[in-house]
């Protein structure tokens, strides 16, 4: 959720910093502003909503003359969407500009406090007590770096800002808790960016702050703090992968380019890690001793990630026979979970930023248990704080409906289940070595249903099924679990309303609500559960319902009978099933929004990355 650029170099700023913004549009926005450091001081433009609209009201930033500032996408928290609410934000004598991302939780008391000493505020939002305090701090010391640091020390919550003083020509401050910050090495500049595709045209070379970091700097130069004060060193590192991986290279919206990259994104998260039949996972340590005393393990993620801890709940479980639980990361940590040495928690994050996992992690390290992370981000916060981290390779995913992430997260895990067995015995070697190889074929199977052919078939089901209300999916086992990330998929982007349900569960409540031309959407590849489904879809459709079953090709014509559309997926090895049938899941939610008239890669009111509670 939202973005920030930052900048101080020797170029005109303004058409940076659009540019820059204009890379971290996929993270969701509802108002964007720029502030440089030009011939007057500080000079601020912003608006409420599309970055295009501020393109015009600074005529592509020709209105704001100056090589140093900052820039903001907004995703409103504290306060409606407006351009008063917009970032960035001046400090009442017009001393100190700051954009902000995250939330000031104490920001009313501090606010209060300010009021009483006679500032006035412009806006609804909690930043603006960030820039007013800044200045409050500035106008005793009249040290630029001193009063950002009285001032952060007071605030709580979770913040990455970017800071200008209008005394201070020349100087950007950016600091960060628990909201994602990068600072960019250039050649006679330097950037700041919550992501790398904002700065990746201009330099290659970043380093990721830490919780608590400080970076004081110019055109030339940059100090890094650490949360003591101390000045450290923060060694470069090199970004790999190309700008073209976050454009959309010919493909009509990210969405759909993300859908199709899901074989080759498989491929790079897999075969590294398959290597003579076996599973090669040299980057964690779960030894056999250690894996013998679990006695728990807990998947913590939000949103689809927590989806593919459902899956991995029956994954786990069938090879590993430990107890597995997933869990929302949001409740884990007030739950009172029980946790302690015996007890696996594994964190599921595309970003390893998003705040509520990364407190779930926090809490499973307060209680002592064994932390391992599945993660796309290299130096997230997630990633740094866990015990072990597998990454996903995934490559940029700009789309704020999942996909690619999905499907390596879920990769992630049968290459963990898989790995754990066979330290434990729990599966008998030629299953093991069978599912290893069926594994290695995963990535070409997940091509097979991107054909043109089966998507022609999808988009059509979509054309002719877009205008329903209510949608429900049924399944049973891993179907169910599938199910639960199709229901999301259609109510993020096409915005119909959407509930997914295990197909045992119709006669205990849902099946109330199925009326004539309802959708049912049932998936049914489980072959030993497969009649039991087909009971279920005979149950909705003696209704009224419409029925959409997506199963494997050896059952099409069975399901035939009952249906009334059939979309089929090749038959595979049951473990790896689930990566196969939420790929027309997907891809149904992103042609019923087309056809709906949504915007697909920024669908309304969500954020890529929610990085507040």
């Amino acid at each position: 959720m939202c973005g920030i650029v930052g900048y101080a170099g020797h170029q005109e700023a303004a058409p940076i910093l659009l540019d820059g913004l204009s890379k971290l549009e996929y993270r969701g926005y509802d108002s964007a502003g720029i502030c440089v450091q030009g011939p007057w001081g500080l000079e601020v433009m912003k608006t409420k909503g599309r970055l295009q609209a501020l393109r015009e009201l600074t005529r592509e930033g020709a209105k704001l003359p100056g090589v140093v500032g900052i820039g903001h996408t907004r995703w409103a928290t504290h306060g409606a969407p407006s351009d008063r609410n917009s970032h960035p934000h001046l400090s009442d004598d017009g001393a100190i500009a700051v954009v902000h991302n995250g939330i000031i939780e104490n920001y009313l008391e501090l606010k209060e406090r300010l009021i009483a000493r006679g500032c006035r505020f412009q806006s609804d939002t909690d930043t603006e007590v960030v820039s007013n305090l800044i200045a409050h701090y500035y106008a005793k010391t009249r040290d630029f770096l001193e009063a950002v640091r009285q001032a952060v020390r007071r605030l709580e919550g979770s913040f990455a800002l970017g800071i200008l003083c209008r005394e201070n020509p020349g100087t950007v401050i950016a600091v960060k808790k628990d909201s994602p910050l990068i600072f960019g090495f250039g050649q006679g500049e330097n950037f700041i960016a919550s992501d790398v595709p904002a700065i990746l045209k201009y330099t290659r070379k970043v380093a990721y702050l830490d919780d608590g970091d400080m970076a004081v700097f110019t055109a030339h130069a940059v100090t890094f703090y650490n949360a003591l004060g101390d000045p450290i060193k923060k060694k470069p590192e090199t970004i790999t992968w190309e700008l073209s991986a976050a454009e959309r290279g010919g493909f009509p919206h990210f969405m759909l380019k993300e859908i199709f990259e899901q074989p080759k994104a498989l491929r790079d998260t897999l075969h590294p890690r398959l290597q003579e039949g076996q599973v090669c996972l040299d980057e964690i340590s779960l030894p056999e001793d250690y894996l013998r005393g679990i006695r728990r393990i807990y998947i913590a993620a939000c949103g689809s990630a927590y989806y593919v801890g459902c899956l991995g709940k029956y994954i786990l479980e069938k090879t590993c026979r430990i107890p597995t639980e997933a869990v929302l990361a949001s409740e884990f940590r007030y739950a009172s979970p029980v946790l302690g040495k015996d007890t696996l928690v594994i964190i599921v994050s595309q970003s390893g930023e998003t705040a509520d996992t990364l407190a779930a992690l926090r809490e499973a390290r307060r209680q002592g248990a064994g932390t391992l992370a599945i993660v796309n981000v290299v130096g997230s916060a997630i990633a740094k704080a866990a015990d072990q981290v597998i990454y996903t390779w995934a490559g940029p995913e700009i789309a704020v409906a999942t996909t690619k992430a999905y499907s390596t997260q879920l990769s992630v895990l049968y290459l963990l289940a898989l790995h754990m067995a066979r330290a434990l015995g729990t599966m008998e070697e030629e299953a093991l070595s069978q599912a290893t190889a069926a594994l290695e074929a995963l990535p070409d199977q997940v091509a097979d249903t991107l054909t043109p052919e089966r998507i022609a078939q999808v988009q059509h089901y979509a054309s002719a099924l877009f205008d329903n209300h209510d949608v429900f999916f049924i399944g049973r086992n891993v179907d169910s679990a599938t199910c639960l990330e199709g229901s999301l998929k259609l109510k993020e982007i096409a915005y119909v309303h959407s509930e997914a349900y295990a197909a045992g569960e119709l006669k205990h409540g849902p099946i109330s609500l199925i009326e004539r031309g309802t959708l049912v959407v049932a998936v049914a590849t489980v072959a030993e559960l497969f009649d039991k489904t087909m009971s279920n879809i005979k149950e909705v459709k003696a209704r009224g319902a419409d029925v959409l079953c997506l199963t494997t090709q050896d059952l099409a014509a069975e399901a035939e009978k009952t249906a009334d559309f059939v979309i089929t997926v090749p038959r595979i090895h049951p473990l790896f099933q689930p990566s196969l049938n939420v790929i027309p899941l997907q891809a149904f939610s992103y042609y019923t929004a087309l056809a709906r008239g949504c915007d697909v890669d920024k669908p309304r009111n969500l954020a890529k990355s929610v990085t507040v509670e």
